[in-house]
C-alpha cells in the first residue's frame, strides 16, 4: 500500500484540470486527441475546455513476451502507421524480432478493429495544419506516447501540445523535447505506476470510449 495519496478522484476530474491550464495556453484551429482507452475520458474533459473536437489517436502497446506491461513498442494505424521499438527494452528482454513483426501485425489488426467499434464508420479527423492536443491518462515508458505522436507529425500537424495528468520526472522531461508544448501535472519521484495517481482508476470499456465520443464536441 503506498503512503502517498491520490492526487486525482478520477480521470475526468484530472481532464478537467489539464483543461482549465490548456484553455489559456492552447488556441487556433484545435483538435483534441485520444489515446483509447484510458485517455478517452481524460480528453473529452479537454475537448469541451478547449470547445475543440475530440478524435482518435489508435495506438497500441506491444509488451514484452513475459511481461505485458513492460512495453517493447507502439504501433499507431490509420494513413500513416508507425512503429515505435524501445530498442534498449528489446535487447534487455531478448526478444526475436519474428515475435516482434507478428505482436506488430496483430497490433495493426486490433487497431482496425477498434477504430470501426469506436468510430462507428465516421470517418477521422485530419490534422494537418491543426493544433493536435495529445492526451492519455499518464505515462510509464512513453512509447505509446511516441507512436502517437510519430503519427500525427507525419499527418502534417501544425503543432503539437502533449497532456497528461502523470508521468515519470526523467520520461517528462526528454519528452518535452520532442514536442511543441507538454503539460504534465504531477511527476512523482520515486514514479511507481500511473494508476497511483487516482482514487478511481477502474479499466475503461469499449462502451465508455463510445459513451465519450458521442458526448464529446466532434
Amino acid at each position: 500500500m503506498s503512503d502517498r495519496l491520490p492526487a486525482f478522484a478520477d480521470r475526468a476530474e484530472a481532464g478537467r484540470r489539464l483543461g482549465e491550464i490548456l484553455a489559456d495556453r492552447v488556441h487556433g484551429d484545435v483538435i483534441v486527441y485520444a489515446i483509447p482507452r484510458g485517455g478517452v475520458p481524460v480528453a473529452l474533459e479537454v475537448a469541451q475546455a478547449l470547445e475543440a473536437p475530440l478524435d482518435l489517436a489508435l495506438v497500441r502497446k506491444i509488451g514484452a513476451p513475459r511481461d505485458p506491461e513492460v512495453a517493447l513498442a507502439a504501433v499507431i494505424g490509420g494513413n500513416h502507421p508507425r512503429t515505435v521499438i524501445n530498442e534498449e527494452i528489446v535487447r534487455m528482454t531478448g526478444t526475436p524480432p519474428d515475435w516482434l513483426e507478428r505482436e506488430r501485425v496483430a497490433a495493426l489488426a486490433e487497431i482496425e478493429r477498434r477504430r470501426r467499434l469506436y468510430l462507428d464508420g465516421r470517418r477521422s479527423l485530419d490534422p494537418k495544419g491543426h493544433v493536435a492536443v495529445l492526451v492519455d491518462d499518464g505515462m510509464a515508458t512513453g512509447a505509446t506516447a511516441r507512436a502517437a505522436i510519430a503519427g500525427l507529425r507525419a499527418q502534417g500537424v501544425r503543432r503539437i501540445v502533449l497532456a497528461v495528468p502523470v508521468a515519470p520526472p526523467t520520461l517528462a522531461a526528454a519528452l518535452r523535447e520532442e514536442v511543441d508544448e507538454f503539460v504534465c501535472l504531477l511527476e512523482p519521484d520515486p514514479f511507481r505506476s500511473v494508476g497511483e495517481a487516482y482514487r478511481d482508476f477502474r479499466q475503461v470499456s469499449d462502451a465508455d470510449v463510445v459513451a465519450c465520443l458521442g458526448g464529446s464536441a466532434s
